[in-house]
């Protein structure tokens, strides 16, 4: 039997609340307004009726409880989760876990990578239905269409991330990175790679003497790139407070970078952590001379300036500089890092142990600098070797 109760709404009318139950734990409550100008004899018999009609409905399953309605909610949220395609999973699961991790650029390159180049094409698989040979065909398209290898590195660590998250949370039971071809560039391209990492000292030195041609802030901006391995996000972001001119010191606190998404920030040094590095005399006054040039235009706390402006400068402005500079001066291939990469191997074939290099850097670990400098490290290995040599007087 139905149990009515008489009550009001929150304006004031008069309403009923009747509940139902059928005695095995299922019940039901549902609201009823008579109509207005209804007599009480009127109300009652309608009233016994709709709760007449609710007992009838909750028993051939019609209406449901509060607590199955909670049920079923859960059951679609379940449902909704069960991420089927490619793209579901590296949206609201793969994304979602790894960008709070990721630098703005990283995440940028992340997203460019799934929506450009990976969704297009397997996104709308069902991630279960993945296969290595996919995978392989995927980055071999890719690699027809003339696109760098380092290029293609970067799709296969976004879809090694996003499958073995999958993997793990046993979304799928097999990985296809794990049985996937890898693209691979050709000896010759590698080796020649790797010899076009850093320039030469002659070639340093040449690009060191066409400076004297250019303005003093771009003259100063790049031989601190070249004496210190600075990365250009490091020096667009250096302040005058980091430089102790006395001990000849910069400390290197800050990143400026730009991305489309969130435009210019500041961020720490890649590896998370602050360092200091020692400068050349020639630095030195380069950036005295800098720092007298600028206060006689406005007063900044940034060492390099937007022109005229106490603003930072943009962080892609040394890059659209080096073309200029490239083409005017005929220096193949010019760029900033080109400049850290090229203090670097010098230093090493000069006999820096690889270990200050490493610090000097900003490199996470000592092995990440012997991994991308063993080249420049055998010849200093052989170098110390000579030294040894002549010093017993060896043949």
């Amino acid at each position: 039997m139905a149990s009515i109760r008489k009550t009001e709404d929150k304006v004031g009318n008069v309403i009923y609340k009747v509940q139902a139950s059928n005695g095995r734990g299922r019940r039901v409550t549902r609201s009823w307004k008579p109509q207005e100008g209804w007599s009480a004899k009127t109300i009652q018999r309608e009233l016994n009726k709709f709760a007449a009609n609710l007992e009838q409905e909750l028993e051939r399953g019609a209406v449901v409880t509060k607590r199955e309605q909670i049920q079923q909610a859960a059951a679609a949220e379940l449902e909704k989760a069960k991420l089927k395609t490619v793209k579901q999973y590296g949206d609201m699961v793969f994304m979602a876990i790894k960008e709070p991790s990721l630098s703005e650029n990283t995440k940028h390159c992340y997203r460019n990578a799934l929506d450009k180049h990976i969704y297009p094409i397997i996104g709308d698989l069902l991630i279960e239905n993945v296969t290595p040979s996919m995978i392989t065909s995927l980055l071999a398209e890719k690699q027809k269409q003339g696109l760098k290898k380092s290029s293609l590195d970067k799709y296969w660590i976004v879809m090694s991330g996003l499958f073995k998250m999958a993997y793990n949370d046993d979304t799928i039971s097999k990985n296809p990175m794990d049985k996937a071809i890898r693209p691979r560039e050709s000896k010759q391209n590698s080796e020649m790679k790797a010899c076009e990492k850093a320039y030469t000292l002659e070639e340093l030195r040449y690009i060191l003497k066409c400076l004297d041609n250019e303005p003093l802030k771009w003259q100063t901006y790049i031989n601190l790139l070249a004496d210190t391995g600075m990365r250009r996000g490091e020096a667009s972001g250096l302040m005058w407070s980091d430089i102790d001119f006395k001990e000849g010191i910069i400390t290197i606190k800050r990143n400026l970078q730009f991305s489309p998404g969130k435009g210019i920030y500041t961020t720490t040094p890649k590896n998370g952590k602050m360092r200091t590095v020692d400068v050349g005399d020639k630095v030195l006054r380069l950036l005295m001379m800098l720092r007298q040039e600028q206060s006689e235009k406005c007063i900044s706390k940034y060492v390099f300036t937007q022109e005229g402006l106490a603003e930072p400068m943009h962080p892609t402005s040394p890059t659209h500089y080096f073309k200029v500079f490239s083409k005017k001066y005929e220096v193949e291939d010019f760029h900033p890092h080109k400049l850290r990469h090229t203090m670097a191997s010098l230093a090493i074939t000069n006999g820096a142990d690889v270990v200050s290099v490493s610090a000097r850097l900003g490199h996470s670990d000592s092995a990440v600098t012997l991994r991308m400098y063993a080249h420049a490290n055998e010849e200093s290995k052989r170098r110390a070797g000579d030294i040894f040599r002549n010093a017993i007087g060896a043949e």
